[in-house]
């Protein structure tokens, strides 16, 4: 096991990196704090990797490139580093200096929501991307239901949020100009009826 961080200590992001390469564990960089990642749910991780695998589908003749959970996003107005579950970079691709597992400009994010993490998904991850001028579309996964929320970029101040809902369903892509089942995009999951 990697060396652990210490929760009171304020870390430069060349410490944050070095620890975070000896760790087991992924975590996120807020400004000089560093916040771990909880593992994700098998419902989580099939759900990602549904996604991951539509998209990528759809990117075979596009100038575009996508990655799954182990690329970070720079929100450098934050000076802070996070994981997606999923994004799109259209070209071309920019890392940050001398790293290839941060990029500063994604064009799609996605994010399966988890209790534990849906509010921030939706609050502070969100203005966080929206600071990234190259981001044009965030989708929203819920694990419990099938239901995708998409929010497309209109202008500099204004998103459009469509929710797609039932397995019938077919959700748009704007960015991409692909459209996904949510049949496709839930293979495989079984939803828990339970309250």
């Amino acid at each position: 096991m990697g060396p652990k961080h210490d929760p009171l200590k304020r870390y430069t992001k060349e410490e944050y990196f070095a620890l975070e390469e000896q760790a087991d564990y992924k975590s996120e960089f807020h400004n000089g704090e560093i916040v771990d990642m909880s593992g994700g749910s098998a419902t989580h991780n099939l759900i990602a990797v549904n996604m991951v695998r539509r998209i990528l589908e759809g990117l075979d003749n596009r100038d575009c490139i996508g990655y799954g959970s182990d690329m970070k996003i720079d929100i450098a107005i934050a000076n802070t580093y996070v994981y997606p579950d999923a994004l799109v970079v259209c070209a071309p691709q920019m890392f940050v200096e001398n790293r290839n597992d941060i990029i500063k400009n994604p064009t799609l994010i996605v994010e399966v929501l988890t209790p534990s993490t849906e509010a921030y998904d939706r609050g502070k991850k969100f203005a966080f991307y929206r600071s990234l001028s190259s981001f044009s579309e965030y989708i929203l996964i819920a694990q419990k239901e099938p239901l995708v929320e998409v929010f497309a970029k209109q202008d500099d101040k204004t998103w459009l949020y469509q929710v797609y809902q039932g397995l019938e369903t077919t959700v748009k892509l704007n960015t991409l100009d692909r459209a996904i089942a949510l049949h496709e995009i839930y293979q495989k999951v079984t939803f828990d009826d339970s309250p």
